[in-house]
């Protein structure tokens, strides 16, 4: 269940608790668990709630894979309930820490967007373009600095600032009809506020459609995933248990084994097609927890599809300029993709 899905639908602290729960089952993966179980708090209002669990993944004695992200989160949230002294010194400090991952900027931007402070928005996704891409302006930018680039353009769009060639490079990437000018056009947020029916109703009409698009895009089925072991992850599988070596030969044939699957599955038409990384620790668990020898390779789908369900598939084939999923540092068109 997605965090925004309507209040009418979903019972937001019924599915908070779950997440909690299943976080306590899968402590590998309580990160994403919690931080689900919060935006779910949040929508349903408990902004209180949420900031306990932010703090809970903070003052967590293992490491945060990303802590600036959680930390950018409690902000945005402190500031909704008025904790503004609060949520601003947070803000400062991951601005200050540099974070090298999009969605920490995002956040924090659009905190400060959203309570009218355009400058400072401007500033903070600038600040994380040009800490992630420097001086770049290539036509296929990473995929997770978007967010980036096109919320840079609607505060910018809002100060009714001159485009430059970060903004250019926004207007290039959204595959809508709309433009983003159109879509980040002042007139539009101030004909919200027409008494002209007329005007109200052409207003509504695109943001549906918008809207529309946006869901179909969010609601893809469930992925098909395939698992990955990296090399030292097989290297320890095949070692303990022998027997799946007539699965896994070699890691160069395991890595090509899965790249084949995938464009066989895409030419027969099969949609939402992943990858999903397996462990050697978390695979003898999930075989535990089945009551089956880790030996049985008839485990092994059944492995990939829990992980997937647990949210950790990543959607093949990467992004056009995105590095390649098997983890080499090449681009996705220079290795697997070729």
């Amino acid at each position: 269940m997605r965090p925004d899905t309507p209040a009418e639908n979903v019972d937001h602290h019924a599915e908070a608790a779950r997440l909690e729960r299943t976080a306590g089952l899968y402590p590998e993966d309580a990160e994403a668990l919690l931080v689900r179980a919060a935006a779910h708090l949040e929508v349903a209002g408990d902004r209180s709630a949420a900031s306990t669990l932010y703090d809970r993944l903070l003052q967590s004695e293992s490491g945060l894979e990303n802590p600036n992200l959680v930390r950018a989160l409690k902000a945005s949230n402190l500031w909704e309930y008025d904790h503004e002294a609060e949520a601003r010194a947070i803000i400062d400090g991951v601005r200050r820490a540099a974070p090298r991952d999009p969605a920490a900027w995002v956040v924090v931007a659009e905190a400060l967007e959203s309570h009218d402070e355009l400058e400072a928005a401007q500033d903070t996704f600038t600040e994380g373009l040009t800490l992630l891409l420097g001086d770049s302006t290539s036509p296929e930018p990473p995929y997770a600095t978007r967010p980036l680039l096109v919320g840079r353009h609607r505060v910018r769009r809002m100060l009714a600032v001159a485009h430059d060639e970060w903004d250019t490079l926004a207007d290039s990437l959204p595959s809508s009809s709309i433009t983003l000018d159109e879509l980040h056009d002042p007139k539009r947020v101030w004909s919200l506020g027409s008494d002209n029916p007329a005007e109200l109703e052409a207003e509504i009409n695109r943001l549906r459609a918008e809207l529309d698009a946006y869901r179909e895009a969010l609601s893809r089925p469930f992925p098909v995933a395939i698992l990955h072991w990296p090399a030292a992850e097989l290297s320890e599988l095949v070692a303990a248990y022998p027997d799946l070596a007539t699965e896994y030969p070699s890691y160069e044939e395991h890595l090509a084994t899965i790249e084949s699957s995938l464009r066989e599955l895409a030419a027969s038409g099969t949609a939402n097609l992943g990858i999903v990384p397996g462990t050697f620790p978390s695979y003898e668990a999930f075989a535990a927890s089945e009551g089956a020898s880790p030996s049985d390779a008839t485990l092994l789908p059944q492995y990939a599809t829990t992980l997937a369900a647990r949210g950790l598939a990543t959607a093949w084939p990467p992004e056009r300029g995105a590095a390649c999923w098997c983890g080499s540092g090449d681009t996705y068109a220079e290795c697997h993709g070729k």
